[in-house]
């Protein structure tokens, strides 16, 4: 069966930078669109940032310009680089392949 497992969610202080990492197995990965995605608390789940298998990457307006999504074939794993983080970037991050397979979320928090 598919399984996203995601990790590197933390605390961080505003201003500074995390990397969330989500390993994939059970899918053909080198075929699979795969985003990034967050849940604030109160808040719908909205879109962050994807990255289809030509390696073309699409961003929500809010983080443009300080996070980046990139993928690596080979070890089935797509990466989520975030700077310049902010406190309303709190939220539960979570990974989705193939736009219907979700993986269980890493909480990251920014806040001093």
């Amino acid at each position: 069966q598919v399984q996203l497992v995601e990790s590197g969610g933390g605390l961080v202080q505003p201003g500074g930078s995390l990397r969330l990492s989500c390993a994939a197995s059970g899918i053909i990965f080198s075929i699979a669109t795969m985003g990034w995605y967050r849940q604030a608390p109160g808040k719908e789940r909205e879109l962050v940032a994807t990255i289809n298998t030509a390696g073309s990457t699409n961003y929500a307006d809010s983080v443009k310009g300080r996070f980046t999504i990139s993928r690596d074939n080979a070890k089935n794993a797509v990466f989520l680089q975030m700077k310049s983080l902010k406190p309303e970037d709190t939220a539960v991050y979570y990974c989705k392949a193939v736009g219907v397979y979700w993986g269980q979320g890493t909480q990251v928090t920014v806040s001093s």
